[in-house]
């Protein structure tokens, strides 16, 4: 934990607690030592979106959350725990779910959030118009196949009976289901979201029942302001106000972190050269903050196109690369090298070493694969990352291993994180991107489901990618393995065929793991409560944060 050396956590077994709703103490609950109000202020890049039906990368779902709460969410620590559900019960095969929600509670423009609320946000979120990348998160509920084609409106598998009971119907078994809703996708709207159809202007400026609303609306390239939502339904925040200011893509991290040195952000990234020096110069004043969290590094091969489509030139490129001195030289010590998809904040589910070729850099074994996968001296490999948020320096050292190592010409293409995103969805994606995943609910599922299974690469007839399957894997299968798995009640019989696809997709090297994620923040603990923890996303917990007395 902050101010000591990094804090081990684990996401043990997934605990869902059907009883009431454990929110809603009041500001009773608020730290004796807190003062109501005050501004916490930080920088980041511009989201791609801050529609609850569309977020989908860091400062997008940070936003989301924050202004949205749903049926569920999840600790830190990574158990799921009730928001908005009183209840949660399927039927024997797991193909029928109920949910109950809690009454009275209201969006920030007075309206009462009702079954028919998260009913609609659903739907609004899984329909064509929407060109949702996080849709795949509805496609086992009946009727996902009409709203993605645009031929439906309304999940045929969602219904209202009363306005605090949504019963839902699956098309496959999901015995995991519920710990999907924790998802902001998943979150209620009002009716003035618009289903069906384009909704700009829902999306600028959203109107959510989470623990803050906007202020104003989306400042494009400048700022995004919240307020605390005073008539929020559960435990009410403390801050008066969350700004946060949109920083240049190619340099936020430094961008932060020389702002947190100003004074003029609470909370901050640190370049990855500063780590050094920001934990000498503020561990001592409490300021540091230290998590190993569940996300995951990888290098991303394109698998249907381009010098990677093939499973010896991605083994090659695994081989190539030396993580030991990645990780010891360039991270000095900070991350960790990595041999699996599934992260060992898993420990159920975590195969250790399960990818052979990232134990060790192997120089012959990358070159005999190499030339098995028509990777020969003088091929050009592009290699696409985002600017600004401290991968410039691995990334330059990726590209360096391979091209000493196999001879091959890496063109490094760097550019904003939502332009790289639209790229790797494009027919044109080709050779290796920069990539990580952190679980948006506690289950390995969650990182073999969107990342590998072929229901979250969601082509469209020109080859386009909608889901989070960027490397266009397809694999039956594997598919099967994750389909029977989900339907499986067992946990241990579950988690069992969870490893035996996660092996199938390493067998494939389906993604190239690099290293396992810690994470590293400065935080103005001389002025605010809460700061002693991040979020199951590894964004700041807000509605937890409070002005020091």
């Amino acid at each position: 934990m902050r101010g000591a050396k990094s804090a081990k956590w684990v996401v043990g077994a997934v605990v869902v607690a059907l009883a009431a709703t454990a929110c809603g103490g009041g500001d009773g609950d608020k730290d004796k030592g807190s003062a109501d109000g005050g501004v916490f202020r930080l920088g980041s890049t511009e989201p791609d979106t801050i529609d609850p039906g569309r977020a989908h990368e860091s400062t997008g779902v940070l936003l989301a959350n924050a202004l949205f709460t749903g049926l569920y969410g999840n600790t830190p620590d990574g158990l799921a725990e009730p928001a908005l559900a009183e209840s949660a019960t399927s039927d024997e095969g797991c193909l029928s779910w109920t949910f109950k929600i809690k009454p009275d509670t209201k969006f920030s423009n007075g309206e009462v959030v009702d079954a028919e609320s998260f009913a609609r946000g659903w739907a609004r979120a899984a329909h064509k118009a929407a060109a949702s990348d996080v849709a795949y998160h509805f496609a086992g509920i009946k009727g996902y196949e009409q709203l993605q084609d645009g031929s439906a409106k309304t999940f045929s598998g969602v219904t209202t009976p009363d306005p605090t009971t949504i019963k839902v119907d699956l098309a496959k078994a999901d015995c995991e289901f519920v710990l999907k809703t924790a998802h902001n996708a998943y979150s209620p709207v009002p009716k003035v979201a618009k289903v069906g159809e384009e909704d700009k202007a829902f999306g600028e400026a959203p109107i959510g029942n989470g623990p803050f609303k906007m202020d104003g609306t989306w400042e494009h390239n400048k700022a995004i302001n919240l307020v605390r939502n005073d008539t929020y339904g559960l435990e009410k925040a403390s801050l008066g106000k969350v700004q946060v200011t949109l920083l240049n893509d190619k340099t936020a991290h430094q961008l932060e972190y020389d702002g947190f040195q100003a004074g003029t952000f609470d909370y901050a990234h640190i370049p990855t050269p500063m780590l050094k020096t920001a934990e000498a110069k503020y561990k001592a004043q409490n300021k540091w903050f230290a998590k190993d969290t569940n996300g995951m590094n990888f290098v991303l091969p394109i698998g249907d196109n381009g010098p990677t489509n093939n499973k010896d030139a991605r083994l090659a490129i695994s081989y190539a690369i030396d993580r030991q001195a990645i990780a010891k030289g360039v991270f000095q010590g900070f991350q960790t090298p990595s041999t699996t998809i599934v992260p060992p904040s898993f420990p159920k589910a975590y195969q250790k070493d399960l990818c052979t070729s990232c134990i060790k850099q192997d120089v012959a074994k990358a070159k005999e694969h190499a030339e098995k996968g028509g990777l020969k001296p003088g091929t050009e490999i592009k290699f696409s990352f985002n600017t600004g948020a401290g991968h410039e320096e691995w990334v330059q050292a990726i590209a360096k291993q391979l091209e000493d190592v196999l001879g091959v010409k890496v063109k490094l293409d760097g550019k904003d994180f939502p332009g790289m995103l639209k790229e790797q969805q494009g027919t044109g994606a080709t050779g290796i991107y920069r990539f990580a995943w952190g679980a948006d609910y506690p289950t390995p599922e969650n990182f073999l489901f969107p990342l590998l299974h072929s229901a979250s690469m969601n082509k469209d007839a020109e080859g386009n990618v909608a889901g989070d399957n960027r490397v266009r894997y397809n694999n039956p299968e594997f598919d099967k393995l994750i389909d029977t798995a989900r339907a499986t009640k067992d946990e241990a019989a579950r988690i069992a065929m969870y490893k035996q696809a996660e092996k199938m997709a390493m067998e494939d090297m389906a993604l190239i793991p690099t290293f396992n994620r810690s994470q590293f923040r400065l935080m103005a603990t001389d002025k605010f409560n809460g700061l002693d923890d991040i979020n199951f996303n590894e964004d700041p917990i807000l509605e937890k944060i409070s002005l020091k007395k």
